[in-house]
């Protein structure tokens, strides 16, 4: 009877606890079962560092493809020929209304510079470019009608608004004829294309296999401490707090690949550097490889944790409350 009252005394004890110890008890044994479970991984040793290498080299493609695909994409848009037209103009348009045409074409939504090239600098230009200066002296008169360069906004500068917006200006009366070379910017926004969704594709993949292994190797950490479990139970323990210690794995697994990925990626990159600006010295470019910020570390920590947490949810849900004493 003693033992008995002694579990009533107890029981009225901690009912008489406030809210705000009751929430820093909370903390405390998220805390507690958070560091614990990483002395458990410590402990595993060689177990959990080649299970964090997998998944941080499964995490390191996709990000080192993702990253790749917008420097290329931060090149391209820095292109600023890249969906220029030229408008060659009717030899007998008069000044006036060539002006009068370029006031028009500024006021358009769509277009973000306009240039005015008249024929007699034309001339000059193709004599300094041509090398046929001798020869086009000979000339009885400019053969070069005048030209109007129009860049498009950033947002009108794709392939298609591009081609709409020469179908537009060809409209105009002044304008002879209008040239837009946008077969090699269709070629190039398919390879992106495609290059993102193979991008996607592989990260789906390899998502779903780092969800497998840290799935498998909590599995795996339930069934050995199987009877560890059954005892737990028997004294009155709750499948949420059994699976507490599990999930915190799930989430070491993946904080710590995530930063094994980032730490790989700089190195990938950093190898790849010189490589990069030798390319980009034989076009007479300044280009570095960018992307490996703070940003871009978040969201790698991110994916991997949220990875980690998945994979561990799925297995504790279905292999904990699968053990029950009989």
């Amino acid at each position: 009877m003693s033992l008995l009252f002694k579990g009533r005394a107890q029981g009225a004890k901690l009912s008489q606890i406030s809210i705000v110890q009751r929430i820093q008890m909370f903390f405390l044994s998220h805390l507690r079962q958070s560091l614990g479970s990483l002395g458990e991984m410590w402990r595993a040793g060689a177990a959990s560092l080649m299970t964090i290498g997998v998944l941080g080299l499964s995490i390191t493609l996709p990000s080192t493809l993702y990253i790749l695909v917008k420097n290329v994409e931060q090149v391209s848009a820095g292109w600023d020929q890249a969906s220029e037209i030229s408008l060659f103009l009717k030899s007998e348009t008069s000044k006036q209304h060539i002006d009068q045409l370029l006031t028009r074409i500024n006021a358009w939504p769509e277009v973000g510079k306009v240039t005015y090239i008249p024929a007699d600098d034309a001339l000059d230009e193709f004599k300094a470019l041509s090398g046929f200066g001798d020869a086009i002296a000979y000339l009885d008169k400019n053969p070069l009608p005048p030209v109007v360069l129009v860049s498009p906004t950033e947002q009108h500068s794709g392939p298609t608004a591009a081609r709409m917006l020469l179908e537009k200006l060809q409209k105009e009366r002044e304008v002879d004829i209008g040239k837009l070379d946008v077969e090699w910017l269709k070629r190039l926004d398919a390879m992106l294309t495609v290059a993102k969704e193979l991008v996607t594709i592989i990260a789906l993949l390899l998502f779903l296999a780092v969800v497998l292994i840290i799935g498998n190797t909590i599995r795996l950490n339930i069934l050995s401490k199987k009877d560890e479990i059954l005892v737990m139970k028997l004294v009155g323990a709750t499948d949420a707090f059994i699976q507490r210690p599990f999930m915190y794995t799930g989430f070491w697994y993946g904080l710590l690949g995530g930063l094994l990925a980032w730490f790989t990626v700089i190195c990938l990159l950093w190898w790849m550097s010189a490589s990069v600006t030798a390319v980009s010295e034989l076009y007479q470019k300044q280009f570095n490889l960018t992307g490996v910020d703070f940003s871009t570390l978040l969201i790698m920590l991110s994916t991997s944790v949220l990875l980690g947490l998945t994979g561990s949810i799925i297995s504790v849900k279905r292999h904990v409350s699968a053990i029950e004493p009989k």
